[in-house]
C-alpha cells in the first residue's frame, strides 16, 4: 500500500492539488502498480472532498474503487457517512495500539474503546464500506503494554476486518524487534492478515519492512521518496527491490515505473530527492572513481545485480579530478564525440583544474569544455594571470586584472589596470581597454553576450559565457568566442582573453566549432 497521499503529505509544508493527487494515485496504481493507496483522512475539509471526489471517479472508470483507502476514526457514523458519500468503499479505521495512547490522548477506559470500534465498524459494514484497522502507536504498545496489544486484538478477530495495520508511529523498533512482535502475532492469529507501517526516525525503515515480510506481515506500506512526517515514512522502491532480492518474493510493483513516481512526486511536493538515494538517487548509478571506470571497461568488475537498466536508468561516469582517460572515454561515446589522443589529453587536464574549484563536473558540462580547449589557441599573445571584480550595492563594480603580453623576444611582459563600470563585466573591459590602448591595439565592439548553464544543470553547474564580437575594421562582420568557467564572470573574462589572442594573431575567425 502506498501512502504518499495521506501519510506521505504530513511532510511539513507539503500539499496537493486535486489534480496533483489524481496524476500520483494514476502513476501508482496504472504504471507502478502497488495493490492499494491510501489517499486521505476523512473530514480534512472541504477542499480535500473535491481532490477525493475527482479520484474516485476516476478509479470507478478504471475498475479501481477497492484499491483506493481512506483513514477514517472511531466516531461511529461521521467518518463512515463522508467516505461512503464520495464513492469510497474501503476505510482504515484509526484505533489506540497502546494503553497510554487510550487512557491520556481519549481519557478512556480499553473497554470503551473497544465499544467505540466495534459500533463503527458495525455501521461501516451496514452501509458497504469495508473496514481495515490501524492499531496507532502499536509499536510503543508492545514495548509497554503487549497485554492491551492482545486484549485488543482478541476483540478485533471477531469483527471481519480486513487488514489489521501495525504501525511503528514513532520509528521506535529496531530489525529484530519488528521480526519478533510481526511473528508473535501472526503466529497468535493465524486467521488475521497483518500490515506493517514504518516510520524512519532511526534510519532502518526499510530493515524493519523487510523484517516484518520476512517475519509473515501480508502488506507493507511506503510512499514515494520516504515523503511523511519527521524523518519519513519507508520508501517504495528500497523495500520492492529488497523483497525481490533480498527475500526472493515478488510484488506486483514494476521497477522501470519507480523513477517516474518518484520525479512526479518531486516536482508536486517541491522536496528534492538527496543525489544518493537508493535507486532513484541522481547519482547513484553513477561512478567518480576512475578506477572504478577501467574495472567497467575490462570487464564490468563494478555490476551488480542493481543495475541502472533494471529502474530504466542509465550508468554514468562522474567527470572530475578522480577521473583518468577510461571516465571521459565512457562519456565521449555516450555524445558521439571522437578525440584524438592528445584532444583527449588536453580535455582531461582541464577537466581537473575545473574539479579543482567544482566538486563533479558533469556529462552535460563536457561539449563546453571541448569547446573551450580546442578553441583555445596553443600559442598565446595574451594572458589573463588574474582578476578581481567586486560588484556592491550603492557603489560601482570595480575590476582589477593583471594581463600578460608576450613581447618581440618571445616572453611575457605583465601590465595591471583597474577601473569602474556598470556592471561587473564592464567595469573588467574597461580595465582591459586601459592595458589595450597602451598596446596600441585596437578592440572589436560587442555585439552579443550570452550566457549558458548545461540543460538540467544546478546553482553549481558550469557557466558557457559566448560573446559575439563586431570587426574592428569591417563592422559588418562578426566572430564569436567562448570561456567556461564555474563563475559567470569570469567565463566572461576567459571568452575576452580569448578575443584579444585572435586580434593579435590577426585570426578572426573560431578555431572550433
Amino acid at each position: 500500500m502506498d501512502t504518499t497521499l495521506r501519510d506521505g503529505e504530513q511532510m511539513q509544508d507539503v500539499s496537493y492539488t486535486p489534480g496533483e493527487k489524481l496524476a500520483i494515485a494514476k502513476v501508482l496504481l496504472e504504471d507502478v502498480k502497488v495493490d492499494h493507496v491510501e489517499l486521505t483522512s476523512a473530514l480534512v475539509s472541504e477542499g480535500e472532498r473535491g481532490a477525493v471526489r475527482e479520484v474516485i471517479t476516476w478509479a470507478q472508470e478504471h475498475g479501481l474503487t477497492d484499491a483506493i483507502e481512506v483513514l477514517g476514526f472511531t466516531d461511529v457514523h461521521r467518518s463512515v457517512d463522508w467516505i461512503r458519500d464520495l464513492g469510497c468503499t474501503v476505510m482504515n479505521l484509526l484505533a489506540k495500539g497502546s494503553l497510554r495512547h487510550v487512557t491520556t490522548q481519549l481519557g478512556k477506559q480499553p473497554s470503551e474503546h473497544f465499544a467505540d470500534i466495534g459500533a463503527t465498524v458495525e455501521y461501516a459494514s451496514d452501509h458497504a464500506v469495508r473496514c481495515n484497522i490501524y492499531l496507532e502507536d502499536w509499536s510503543g504498545g508492545m514495548l509497554d503494554s503487549p497485554d492491551y496489544v492482545l486484549a485488543m486484538l482478541d476483540e478485533l478477530a471477531g469483527m471481519g476486518l480486513w487488514r489489521i495495520m501495525l504501525p511503528d508511529t514513532l520509528g521506535l523498533l529496531s530489525p529484530p524487534q519488528v521480526h519478533r512482535f510481526v511473528g508473535d502475532l501472526v503466529s497468535r492469529y493465524p486467521g488475521l492478515r497483518f500490515d506493517f507501517h514504518g516510520h524512519d526516525d532511526y534510519g532502518v525503515a526499510t530493515a524493519n519492512t523487510l523484517a516484518a515480510v520476512e517475519a509473515g506481515a501480508s502488506c507493507v506500506h511506503c510512499t514515494i521518496n520516504g515523503m511523511g512526517e519527521r524523518a519519513g515514512n519507508t520508501p517504495l522502491d528500497e523495500v520492492v527491490v529488497g523483497i525481490h532480492d533480498f527475500l526472493g518474493r515478488r510484488t506486483n510493483v514494476d521497477e522501470t515505473k519507480l523513477i517516474t513516481a518518484c520525479e512526479r512526486v518531486e516536482v508536486f511536493s517541491g522536496r528534492r530527492v538527496s543525489f544518493n538515494k537508493p535507486i532513484v538517487g541522481p547519482n547513484v548509478f553513477t561512478q567518480t572513481a576512475g578506477i572504478h571506470a577501467d574495472g567497467d571497461h575490462k570487464g564490468d568488475l563494478y555490476a551488480s545485480r542493481l543495475s541502472p537498466e533494471r529502474f530504466a536508468r542509465r550508468r554514468r561516469y562522474a567527470l572530475g579530478k578522480l577521473s583518468g582517460k577510461r571516465s571521459l572515454e565512457f562519456n565521449l561515446a555516450d555524445l558521439g564525440i571522437v578525440l584524438d589522443d592528445e584532444q583527449s589529453r588536453l580535455v582531461l587536464e582541464r577537466i581537473k583544474e575545473l574539479a579543482d574549484r567544482k566538486q563533479t563536473i558533469t556529462q552535460d558540462d563536457l561539449p563546453f569544455i571541448i569547446s573551450d580547449v580546442l578553441e583555445t589557441p596553443h600559442n598565446r599573445q595574451f594572458i589573463l594571470r588574474s582578476c578581481v571584480v567586486v560588484s556592491s550595492i550603492g557603489l560601482k563594480p570595480v575590476a582589477t586584472i593583471k594581463l600578460a603580453c608576450r613581447n618581440g623576444a618571445g616572453e611575457f611582459d605583465e601590465y595591471e589596470a583597474s577601473d569602474q563600470g556598470d556592471g561587473g563585466y564592464d567595469a573588467f573591459m574597461n580595465a582591459v581597454r586601459r592595458i589595450a590602448g597602451k598596446l596600441g591595439l585596437n578592440l572589436p565592439r560587442l555585439a552579443d553576450y550570452n550566457v549558458s548553464i548545461p540543460p538540467g544543470g544546478k546553482s553549481d553547474a558550469l557557466v558557457q559565457c559566448s560573446i559575439t564580437w563586431t570587426h574592428p575594421d569591417r563592422p559588418g562582420e562578426v566572430f564569436n568566442t567562448k570561456g567556461v568557467h564555474s563563475d559567470q564572470v569570469l567565463a566572461a573574462a576567459q571568452a575576452t582573453e580569448k578575443m584579444l589572442n585572435l586580434v593579435a594573431a590577426g585570426s578572426l575567425a573560431p578555431v572550433y566549432g
